[in-house]
């Protein structure tokens, strides 16, 4: 337990964690493990119930209501045969037939009423970081189409995990803990 507490510190201090302890490391540091259905519509938070921080491009989601999840079936171990593959994010997106109605509501959820094509319905920790494939706690109405500034953080976050310069773990909360503060460290 000790450990992990340890493992935790040095994550939120920027630190760089290698092999299980990295995983580890991001399940106790809040990242749920998730393997809900691409192909089935998951239940949104109730209206009204979600608060973006910020406004505009460099908001934030509410991280009561999308702190994060990850997909189990990625691991630092296996990179090469999943996100780092061309194709492989592709693969697992939900289909638009799925993430539209999730969309609607996930705006209700988070009180915007702006159009549909004013937001994109974002993973948190994108798919190429091993982020759950459909699942609430990871997907949210980011403001403004795509490409945003957000989409440059995650090409650079993919980069460095695939070129082995940065730990899966360490990517995936880097993103989830505060994407706009990892945008002003990595790309900036």
């Amino acid at each position: 337990m000790v450990v992990l507490a340890l493992l935790a510190l040095v994550s939120f201090t920027g630190g760089a964690l290698v092999g299980s302890r990295a995983a580890a490391t991001a399940a106790s540091a809040g990242l749920a493990r998730s393997s809900a259905s691409g192909h089935v519509i998951q239940a949104q938070p109730p209206a009204g119930a979600c608060h973006a921080r910020g406004t505009g491009l460099y908001s934030l989601p509410d991280p009561r209501c999308t702190p994060g999840a990850v997909n189990p079936a990625v691991t630092q171990a296996d990179i090469g045969s999943t996100i780092c593959r061309s194709g492989w994010a592709e693969s697992v997106r939900p289909p638009e037939s799925i993430t539209e109605a999730e969309k609607r509501a996930s705006l209700r959820a988070y009180g915007d009423h702006r159009p549909l094509h004013d937001y994109e319905y974002d993973h948190l920790v994108l798919l190429e970081l091993g982020g759950a494939v459909n699942d609430r706690r990871n997907l949210w109405p980011e403001p403004g189409a795509s490409p945003n500034p957000k989409d440059a953080l995650e090409d650079r976050l993919n980069a460095l995990v695939c070129d082995r310069r940065m730990t899966l773990a360490s990517a995936q909360l880097a993103i989830a803990r505060d994407w706009v503060a990892a945008y002003g460290r990595y790309i900036r």
